[in-house]
C-alpha cells in the first residue's frame, strides 16, 4: 500500500496563485509610508530620461542617481505582461540594473538612488500595475544595494509622481522629446501633499 497527497484542484492553485501575485504589489499608502526620498527637481529628470529614451506605451526606464540627483546610469526596456506581477518586474528590473551598474551590496547604506519611469495608457489615477511596479523597485533596489527612489508615470495625460502629488502636462506620452540641455521650466506652486520630508522640500515646484 502506498500513501501520498492527493494534487490540490486547479481551482486552488488559480486561487493560490492570484493571492501571490496580489501580494507582490504596493497600495499607494504603502508606498508612501516607506519614505521614498523627495525628488528636487521632478521635472528636469523626466524630460532627460524622456529625450534620451524616447519612450513609447508599455517601456520602463529605471535610472540610477548619485548625488545632487545626478544621472549615474540608465536603462530602457519595452514590459508587456497578461498579469501585472511584481516579482517579474523586480526580475526585470534587476536584469538591467546588473547590466549597467556595479552592485553596492559592500556599502552598509546606500548611497546612489533609484528612480523609474513607467509610460503607459489611461490616466493618472493608481493601478493594480502600478502598484507591482512599485514593489518591483523596492525589491530590485534592495537586492542590489540602492535606495528606493521615486515611481514616476508617464501618460497621454503628462507625468505623475505617485506618492507626493507632483506632476505636469509635459512632457507626455506623446510629446515629442525635447533637445537634451535645451528644457524650459515654468515653476507652478502645487499644494503640500503626501509623501514624507521636509516641510521645505514639500514646497518645491512642478512644471506644467
Amino acid at each position: 500500500m502506498t500513501f501520498g497527497f492527493a494534487p490540490p484542484a486547479a481551482s486552488s492553485l488559480n486561487a493560490a496563485a492570484g493571492a501571490s501575485r496580489h501580494g507582490r504589489l504596493l497600495e499607494p499608502a504603502e508606498w508612501t509610508a516607506s519614505g521614498i526620498p523627495l525628488l528636487r527637481n521632478p521635472r528636469e529628470l523626466v524630460s532627460g530620461l524622456h529625450s534620451r529614451h524616447r519612450p513609447v506605451p508599455s517601456t520602463a526606464v529605471i535610472a540610477v542617481l548619485g548625488p545632487e540627483e545626478r544621472l549615474v546610469a540608465s536603462a530602457s526596456f519595452m514590459q508587456r505582461s497578461a498579469s501585472a506581477d511584481g516579482w517579474e518586474y523586480r526580475n526585470a528590473l534587476l536584469s538591467r540594473l546588473r547590466r549597467v551598474l556595479p552592485h553596492d551590496l559592500r556599502r552598509r547604506t546606500p548611497v546612489r538612488t533609484a528612480v523609474l519611469l513607467w509610460c503607459r495608457e489611461g490616466d493618472e489615477r493608481w493601478t493594480e500595475e502600478d502598484g507591482a511596479w512599485m514593489w518591483g523597485l523596492r525589491d530590485a533596489c534592495t537586492l542590489h544595494g540602492l535606495r528606493c527612489g521615486a515611481f514616476i508615470t508617464l501618460s497621454r495625460e503628462g507625468w505623475q509622481v505617485l506618492g507626493d502629488g507632483r506632476g505636469g502636462r509635459r512632457p507626455s506620452l506623446h510629446s515629442r522629446p525635447e533637445p537634451l540641455g535645451e528644457t524650459t521650466v515654468e515653476p507652478v506652486a502645487l499644494p503640500l501633499s503626501t509623501g514624507g520630508g521636509s516641510v521645505e522640500a514639500l514646497r518645491r515646484t512642478a512644471a506644467r
